[in-house]
């Protein structure tokens, strides 16, 4: 069995057996980011179907063929996205968990248009006010969100967040339930290799599992 199919078959049993999987349509995103296609392939003959790029141009250069193939397939974009990658990006993926401008939700939004497509959409978080990370000031949230399913029509399923590297995570997704919460959004994309089990405590439905599952990158 290869390599990643165990590590994955090992982070569900973990997750079990620390009682988290209290909602059975938790996703586990495995990033696949910089992988080649021959250290994925095992992983959707195993019957994943959950996998996340950030980068436009890799996405559309390894996964196009075998989208075509697999309509079962997800892709989610979990990268910084450039306004002048969007209709690219409209075209391969089916989740964008990086939503974090009114112009970048614009242009989705007249992207999607053109070619009848539908994305689900997380708004980004800055929910540590880092001076170096993207992402929507929760203060500024309502608003946003409001703009961008009123006047831009997405379809916005929930919030994401990069908490503060090596700070307890936990205070961070405390802060992101309520922030769903207020707003009636059901999905949270939170979670790493480091810490997705604090997460999933923490109510995420998506978790985004790169190292972990594929090994460390060289």
């Amino acid at each position: 069995m290869h390599k990643s199919i165990t590590n994955l078959i090992e982070i569900k049993r973990e997750i079990k057996s620390n009682n988290l999987n209290l909602k059975s349509d938790i996703k586990i995103i495995a990033v696949s980011k910089t992988f080649s296609m021959e250290n994925i392939l095992p992983l959707i003959d195993f019957g994943h179907i959950d996998f996340g790029e950030n980068k436009v141009q890799e996405a559309l250069e390894k996964w196009s063929e075998i989208k075509n193939k697999n309509s079962n397939l997800n892709l989610h974009m979990i990268g910084k996205l450039q306004t002048n990658k969007v209709k690219q990006a409209v075209k391969i993926f089916d989740f964008i968990h990086s939503l974090d401008s009114l112009k970048l939700a614009k242009k989705i939004s007249e992207e999607q248009i053109k070619i009848k497509k539908n994305l689900k959409i997380f708004i980004q978080i800055n929910i540590g006010d880092e001076i170096q990370k993207n992402g929507i000031k929760p203060e500024d949230l309502s608003n946003f969100y409001q703009t961008c399913i009123n006047d831009f029509k997405l379809d916005i399923i929930g919030l994401m967040c990069l908490p503060p590297n090596n700070l307890d995570s936990s205070k961070y997704f405390k802060k992101m339930i309520n922030l769903a919460e207020n707003l009636s959004l059901k999905e949270l994309s939170m979670g790493m290799s480091s810490d997705y089990l604090t997460a999933l405590e923490h109510k995420a439905t998506f978790v985004r599992v790169g190292s972990k599952i594929f090994g460390e990158r060289s």
